[in-house]
Formats: structure tokens, C-alpha cells, sequence
């Protein structure tokens, strides 16, 4: 097949940890989709990798190269920030195969408010949302987060939380930070649980929450149970192709997030896993997955470790 992958820090020349990640990400998944005989193609705006044919863009003209590239693909995956993702989405979907979730449902993922009433509905564990005033109770934590944000961008810790229409409020989940993989197809396909590491900083009535890198597999007694959760929390959104759900592990697995795209603990499984992610992800195209994966070992990575 011939496969373009469009990730946007690369593509438009983001700086920081964006980069760092977004160009791991890119160059796992080629590279997967290379050691199956099929060609590549990805967008960029200067850096290259070692699989695939580079084909340059910018943040202005992105959307144009999508459009002119999707049409000489078979199938295409975009990777974007939960804002803009569904936009870029479109853009293939008209000309080629999206081997992602649709913009409808990436963009009820996007909404923190939104996917959290979802999550309810279907009765899926989730910290509780704050929606007035009369609701936050003195002496407890809260998350603040931009209700379109991005993992634990701008997100903080507080016991005196505002509420406004641009930001979320959740109660605090105490427990461990972990993801679960999935390739979503009629029926979820899980690849691992992932530890995350989390770094907590600040004073007492505000602290900052960063994500710092992770390990993967990772071994724990709850593993049905949070395997399960993740997999009701895909189906409830209609999540296809590369899905990484994010969990606090407390008294039973809450749903943090959705992601309905890869996520940084690719770079881990795209080391340790088989069948290859590129050949999972054709399969779950033609709804043609094998009941289990294969993990080979383990992986664990740092922020730092990706320059």
C-alpha cells in the first residue's frame, strides 16, 4: 500500500517536546509501516527520518499538501492536536482511506466536557464534572484543564477552582497514572497498559501536572479490569485505528482521556510488539484483527530520552 502519515509538530516546525514526540511518533510508525513492504510518504517541514520519502510543507499550506498527497495514497494517518486534528482529518478523508477516527468523533473526544457526559451516559467511571460554583465543596482538590487541551497541557491542581466556558473542572482521582493502547475496530483490539510518568509541582493550592515519559508493558493485578474500561470508553465514543485512553487507577479504573489518535507510548510498543502497529492498523482498516498481540519485552522512555 502506499501510506502517507502526517504528523503536525514535524510538519510545521513545532519547537519543544512537541517535536521531540511527535517526530518519535513518526518515525516508529514508518518505520513499522516500512518493514512491511509498503511505501511511504510523510509531511515535514525540514526534519527528516530514516524510512519513507519526505514531502515538505508548512503550518500555511498543510492542508493544500494533504489534499494533493491523499489523492496519490491508499490510506492516510494524521496526528494533531485534539483541535486541530479533525480539521487535518478531513482534508484525506474525501480522497483516500482514514485510517483514524472520524472528525465527529474526535472532535466529541476533543470536548473534555462533552466526552465526559458521554462517559457517564454509558455508565463508565470518570472523575465527577463541575459545572457551578455550588458544586465545588471547600477542602477538596480539583483538575482544571482546557476543555480542548491536550494531555496535561495547562492543567492544574487547585482547591479553589473558577469556572468558566473555555476551561473543564473535575475532581482530583488519587491513583496511578496509566494508558491503555488500543487499535479500535468493530471490536477493540488491546496492545498494553502503560505506565505514566507524572510529575506534580507547585504550592499547595496550585500544582502543575506534566507528563514526563513511561513504561511499557506494564504488570498489574487490575489489568482485566482496566483493559475493560478502556474498551467500553473506545466503543462509547466510536474510536478507530490507534486509540490510547488515559486512567487513574484508584479504587477502580476513572478515564481521564480519550485520544482518539497515536499517542507519545507508541514509540514503547512500536519497539516490543507483534504483529507490526502499520499491519494492525491496515487490519483494523478491512475489520481483519488477530484476537491477541505478542509483547516481546519491555520499554521505558524519558522526554529527554527522545532528542
Amino acid at each position: 500500500m502506499n501510506i502517507l502519515i502526517c504528523e503536525y509538530a514535524t510538519s510545521t516546525g513545532m519547537g519543544g517536546t512537541f517535536l521531540l514526540e511527535g517526530k518519535a511518533m513518526l518515525k516508529g510508525l514508518a518505520e513499522s509501516f516500512a518493514a512491511g513492504n509498503h511505501e511511504i510518504k510523510y509531511t515535514t517541514s525540514a526534519s527528516e527520518i530514516q524510512a519513507g520519502t519526505p514531502v515538505y510543507c508548512n503550518e500555511g499550506n498543510i492542508r493544500a499538501v494533504l489534499q494533493a498527497e491523499a489523492k496519490k495514497c491508499d490510506a492516510a494517518l494524521v496526528i494533531a492536536p485534539d483541535d486541530l486534528l479533525a480539521e487535518l482529518v478531513e482534508e484525506i478523508e474525501e480522497h483516500t482511506s482514514n485510517m483514524g477516527s472520524s472528525p465527529a468523533v474526535i472532535r466529541e473526544c476533543a470536548d473534555k466536557l462533552k466526552c465526559g457526559k458521554i462517559l457517564e451516559k454509558n455508565g463508565i467511571p470518570a472523575p465527577q464534572l463541575v459545572e457551578t460554583v455550588e458544586d465545588i465543596k471547600k477542602g477538596t482538590n480539583y483538575v482544571v484543564k482546557p476543555r480542548y487541551g491536550c494531555a496535561a497541557e495547562n492543567t492544574i491542581i487547585t482547591a479553589n477552582p473558577s469556572i468558566s466556558q473555555d476551561m473543564i473542572v473535575t475532581e482530583y482521582m488519587e491513583g496511578e497514572h496509566l494508558s491503555v493502547s488500543l487499535i479500535c475496530a468493530d471490536a477493540p483490539l488491546p496492545l498494553a497498559i502503560n505506565r505514566q510518568y507524572i510529575e506534580i509541582t507547585g504550592k499547595d493550592d496550585q500544582k502543575a501536572i506534566d507528563y514526563k515519559g513511561g513504561i511499557t508493558p506494564y504488570d498489574t493485578p487490575d489489568r482485566e479490569l482496566i483493559i475493560d474500561t478502556a474498551k467500553k470508553a473506545a466503543l462509547a465514543l466510536g474510536c478507530r485505528g490507534y486509540t490510547g485512553i488515559d486512567i487513574v487507577m484508584g479504587d477502580r479504573p476513572y478515564v481521564i482521556d480519550i485520544n482518539p489518535r497515536p499517542t507519545t507510548s507508541l514509540v514503547g510498543i512500536c519497539k516490543i510488539i507483534k504483529p507490526q502497529i502499520g499491519e494492525l492498523l491496515i487490519g483494523a482498516l478491512e475489520e481483519n484483527l488477530p484476537p491477541t498481540v505478542h509483547i516481546t519485552g519491555n520499554y521505558e522512555f524519558r522526554k529527554e530520552d527522545l532528542l
